[in-house]
């Protein structure tokens, strides 16, 4: 069967100097939690308190069954420098806390190569992350020392596809960064679709697998369409490959998002993650500031249930399966020069992907055959059970409202080491 083409909408390339454009958008009147100043990495860095609060807004529209969007929210406040040198630090949090908040190893990801998928090109990618990555003190990841690769859907450097537009570039740079921070010594490749259609995406997919990638983040969603089984089939369905995609940015009540629906891939939700007083050092509940704007669950309307997945009120596939950090007023330090200002502070389940991805990465290669999708709920006291938290109002109410075991928004957990993510 032919795949129906979604249409994307029409972009034109963006300002080179963003800074001196008009917003797109109004930013939004919703309070984020403010950073105060934690030395957790080798550059102190913000991290964010209790004490006041900070606004936020999202950076794309929301998706449609025909245009992807992505799942980025950025604080409005100015939280870092422009430049990454100089004794100011990037608010937000970096890679030494999200190793301390998930057991992750400082070395992860060595012998990996994971995949990033993003639409239209970012002419600024490597540099910024090389920018990030002298940040932090992680591995230089270059084309010049065979870590860093950027091809389109062909395989070709180039020509590439036409510049992103409607801040898809600091998508990119979400995207890279915390699989950076994640996995830091992963090998990355960034395969850039021709658009934000599906065939394109797609295909960018497929050739992601081709190039030998084991782990693929996704962190554009689509509004799930009657079409997806056959998508599944066409671009998602490759064994033995770590298929990781968002649940959305619109709370529960927006519906669910495709490919976080795919039985083929791992559906990802969205914690707010806070430093605690407890064993841990770290609390998570699910994320959801205001109505409209939190992360996404529920139970799709046209994916069947895969055999592993056994929770009891939805006969079709539910998402999510695990979750990360993703609220904004706790949000992730992350550099790009091409659309923004340089630092910002970022959330959206466009950063909890990357995450989940890397974690993958540092779990080891995937069995030949299986689908990683799976290996969460085969090791679900590997986790940590987020149990507080609602995205919005359902029935069952374990669809939007964290608690003990699964749930929608929060699935079987966040990481607590890696053993979770192997099989």
């Amino acid at each position: 069967m032919t795949p129906h083409h979604r249409t994307p909408r029409h972009r034109t390339p963006t300002d080179r100097h963003p800074r001196h454009r008009t917003p797109r958008r109004a930013l939004w009147s919703a309070a984020a939690l403010a950073l105060t100043t934690l030395a957790t990495s080798p550059v102190a860095h913000a991290v964010p308190s209790a004490a006041t609060h900070r606004p936020w807004h999202q950076l794309c529209a929301a998706p449609t069954e025909t245009t992807a969007g992505c799942d980025v929210l950025e604080a409005d406040t100015p939280t870092g420098p422009a430049v990454a040198k100089g004794s100011a630090a990037p608010a937000g949090y970096g890679p030494a806390d999200l190793r301390s908040a998930y057991r992750l190893p400082s070395d992860g990801g060595s012998g990996q190569t994971i995949a990033v998928i993003d639409a239209y090109d970012d002419p600024d990618a490597e540099s910024d992350l090389a920018t990030y990555r002298q940040q932090y003190g992680l591995p230089a990841c270059s084309t010049d020392n065979g870590c860093f690769r950027k091809v389109d859907s062909d395989g070709r450097t180039s020509p590439l596809p036409s510049p992103a537009s409607a801040n898809q570039g600091a998508e990119d740079s979400l995207d890279l960064d915390l699989v950076s921070a994640t996995a830091p010594n992963a090998k990355i490749i960034l395969v850039e679709a021709n658009s934000a259609k599906i065939s394109d995406i797609g295909a960018a997919v497929n050739r992601a697998v081709a190039l030998g990638a084991k782990f693929v983040s996704n962190s554009y969603i689509f509004k799930e369409s009657a079409d997806d089984p056959t998508y599944d089939k066409d671009y998602y369905d490759h064994p033995g490959i770590a298929m990781v995609a968002g649940s959305g940015d619109w709370d529960y009540s927006w519906g669910v998002g495709y490919p976080s629906s795919s039985p083929y891939a791992t559906s990802v939700g969205g914690t707010s993650l806070v430093r605690a007083g407890n064993s841990r050092g770290w609390s998570e509940s699910a994320w959801n500031t205001k109505p409209g704007e939190g992360t996404g669950s529920g139970c799709s309307a046209y994916e069947a249930k895969p055999a592993w997945q056994k929770d009891t009120g939805c006969h079709h596939r539910m998402a999510t399966d695990v979750s990360a950090a993703a609220d904004p007023g706790h949000g992730l330090a992350v550099y790009d020069s091409y659309q923004r200002n340089g630092w910002s502070t970022f959330g959206g389940t466009s950063a909890a992907t990357p995450i989940i991805t890397g974690v993958y990465a540092d779990a080891g290669t995937p069995s030949a055959g299986s689908n990683p999708a799976s290996f969460p709920y085969a090791h679900p006291g590997a986790l940590n059970d987020v149990t507080t938290g609602t995205n919005g109002s359902c029935s069952p109410a374990y669809f939007c409202t964290a608690g003990p075991g699964y749930d929608g928004p929060t699935g079987l957990g966040t990481p607590a080491g890696t053993a979770a993510f192997r099989g």
